[in-house]
């Protein structure tokens, strides 16, 4: 008997693992050698990842919920795309187009995105649309289009880190959110190289360092200025790199002249013998590889704080070179190709801006609709998910790859607006937190019942293949889109993956982010195509005269500082076993569900009596949440820790935004703790 054997990917983070599914009925993963993003290695979600069918969770049926009984009913596809039609109708009939909003997530394929992004603006024409991918990398985004003028998380292939001389992280857990990339920092340290960690607690991937530093939560952008002020102080910047390539550099290193060592140690908590030996150990190195992440990007001040680091690589003349240089570890699955096809706030497919003429009228030609009737900007994230039901704001919200109820930024806030809708409707694979307040939820399709490209953390377009057939009475994402479409335009929209991308790549073709050179067929070829080339700015940057742009930034610290009343930081992340909201995960019984926790240093717990395992309350100006504590030395005595898969963590996070990326403040706030 021969078995079935399809290579697709994780369903899980922005690796996009290669992986076989063996089977169409039980599904089993193995490896994929030849794919060289891990060359068959999983961590163990993706190992696991087969367990995400069969549960009896799983939707299989459109349903509806009466708001007076709260009781679900079943009902057909047509009668449920009927509902959200005429709910919709109704919606911009009170309001106007924008009294329907759209959310997604980092997790849809490209074509998935795409489609959402033409739903709104070709079929409802709404400007009112964004997605959980604001909330991931947007910070790292907004500076890497202001610096390089062009945002691919990382310009390089991931195994390029292995040839770095020193390699700093900054707010990356690399060995629990993404382990298979682990692996490339024990080859670089085999070589010889070095490896910095920059984080407030003491993580997996800083047992792996030879550096690893702990500053206040808040505080990476001080940091990166303090080294620049050391790097100049020696002599250590490339100053032929700086006159060829960049402009903006005398205003930077002006900007830096006062950060000496003791006062980044009064802001940072770092110690000035460290921060002189971090510094030291850059100029001295050939190839220096800086890569950020949520840690130091999820701040009011995230743009700044990626700009302050790419200042640094680019001093060292370290970007456009082979083994060095700035990059982004995103971290949604796509979470790169989610944010450049229209899903956006801003943007219109192959990542242009929605208020530029020409994008509009090339894609409106595309979509064959006039370029006029297309909407302008519409809100971020955030900022749409605070209007819901408000008299200006939208009234209706389709939410697609997104639990919004969990990982949205003071959630407590955003539940209500929520509430507040006449119409909410989710689609999703099982009955999420934000799919029980929903008036319609529309089960659809996940992972290996379906065929849809995805854009990995390098820039590199990988392809999953539809490995099984899903259950009875579930339609894709591209379905729904479709068939919603049908109903409220003549726009047309196909559901078959392949053609949906073929659009794509027409409607992106000369945009930044073009991808009408790929396909399908050359995809399963190649394992993989890196849009824009597999390595960027070697000769040139993405701005018109070619060069690099630099940016004097300046600290201006968290935007909630502890207080006699909320006296620690606050912050949150990821746990090896779970991911993202964990509907996903927290469903699957290979992998341990132990719930949240508060981790806290034994100083702070002795101070505040609390025990090992015992009931922990936090509370900050927003919410409270009670979970255990787990007493680690670990992490700052000044700062606590709580993991955001489940209910409860974003209950307590701070909503300010970033001026520029409009990225909440997740990473910090300050809190009160006491026994519960």
């Amino acid at each position: 008997m021969t078995t079935t054997t399809t290579q697709t990917h994780c369903p899980y983070c922005s690796l996009q693992c290669g992986m076989r599914l063996a089977g169409r009925r039980v599904p089993e993963v193995e490896p994929w050698e030849e794919f060289p993003v891990n060359r068959g290695a999983l961590c163990r979600k993706g190992w696991s990842a087969a367990g995400l069918y069969g549960g009896r969770e799983r939707l299989t049926s459109p349903l509806v919920r009466d708001r007076e009984t709260g009781e679900w009913s079943a009902v057909s596809w047509d009668d449920a795309l009927d509902r959200v039609a005429d709910g919709i109708r109704a919606a911009q009939a009170a309001k106007g187009p924008d009294g329907v909003a759209l959310f997604g997530g980092g997790g849809l394929t490209n074509e998935k995105a795409y489609s959402l992004g033409k739903l709104a603006r070709a079929a409802l024409r709404t400007s009112q649309i964004d997605y959980n991918g604001r909330w991931c990398m947007s910070s790292a985004a907004s500076a890497g289009i202001r610096a390089f003028g062009l945002d691919r998380g990382l310009p390089f292939p991931l195994a390029d880190v292995e040839e770095a001389d020193v390699l700093v992280l900054v707010g990356s857990n690399l060995a629990e959110t993404m382990p298979p990339a682990a692996r490339h920092l024990d080859r670089l340290r085999e070589r010889g190289g070095k490896v910095v960690v920059i984080d407030p607690r003491r993580t997996p991937t800083a047992d792996r360092a030879d550096l690893a530093l702990q500053p206040v939560p808040g505080t990476d952008l001080a940091l990166a200025l303090g080294v620049l002020h050391l790097l100049v102080a020696a002599g250590a910047v490339d100053e032929d790199y700086l006159a060829a390539r960049t402009t903006g550099w005398s205003q930077v290193r002006e900007s830096v002249a006062a950060w000496w060592p003791e006062r980044v140690e009064r802001v940072t908590g770092i110690e000035a013998h460290e921060l002189r030996a971090l510094a030291a150990m850059l100029g001295a190195s050939p190839r220096v590889m800086v890569l950020t992440a949520r840690g130091a990007e999820q701040h009011s001040t995230g743009t700044d704080t990626v700009l302050a680091w790419i200042n640094v690589a680019l001093a060292l003349g370290m970007v456009g070179r082979r083994g060095a240089g700035y990059g982004c570890l995103t971290g949604q699955g796509n979470g790169q190709g989610g944010r450049e096809h229209g899903q956006k706030a801003d943007q219109l497919p192959g990542y242009r801006r929605i208020d530029d003429p020409s994008a509009r009228a090339h894609v409106a030609e595309v979509w064959g609709v006039d370029p006029d009737s297309l909407p302008g900007p519409g809100r971020s994230a955030y900022e749409l998910l605070d209007a819901l039901g408000t008299d200006d704001g939208p009234s209706a919200l389709l939410v697609m790859g997104s639990n919004i109820v969990v990982s949205a930024p003071n959630a407590g806030r955003v539940t209500e607006r929520l509430e507040s809708l006449d119409l909410l409707v989710v689609c999703d694979v099982v009955m999420s937190e934000t799919a029980a307040i929903a008036d319609v939820v529309l089960p659809v399709t996940q992972w290996a019942e379906e065929t849809g490209t995805m854009t990995n953390l390098e820039g590199r377009v990988v392809l999953r293949q539809r490995a099984i057939t899903p259950p009875a009475g579930v339609r894709s994402d591209l379905d729904v889109i479709a068939g919603l479409a049908s109903r409220l335009s003549d726009v047309p929209f196909s559901t078959d993956p392949e053609e949906v991308f073929a659009e794509l790549g027409r409607a992106s073709a000369g945009g930044p982010a073009d991808y009408s050179a790929i396909t399908y067929d050359r995809i399963r070829e190649e394992h993989g195509v890196f849009w824009g080339g597999e390595r960027l700015f070697a000769d040139s940057f993405t701005h018109p005269d070619g060069r690099a742009r630099m940016h004097a930034v300046e600290h201006r610290g968290a935007a909630e500082l502890p207080s006699a009343d909320y006296p620690v930081h606050l912050t949150t992340g990821r746990v090896l076993a779970q991911y993202q909201s964990g509907a996903q995960t927290r469903r699957v019984r290979a992998l341990p569900d132990d719930g949240p926790f508060v981790e806290v240093h034994p100083l702070l717990a002795g101070r505040l009596g609390l025990a090992a395992g015992e009931p922990v309350r936090v509370s900050t100006r927003r919410g409270t949440m009670t979970a255990p504590a787990r007493v680690v030395t670990t992490i700052r005595p000044d700062t606590v820790f709580v993991p955001f898969h489940w209910v409860g963590a974003n209950r307590l996070t701070h909503d300010v935004l970033d001026p520029a990326s409009r990225m909440p403040e997740f990473k910090v706030c300050a809190a009160s703790v006491a026994p519960a």
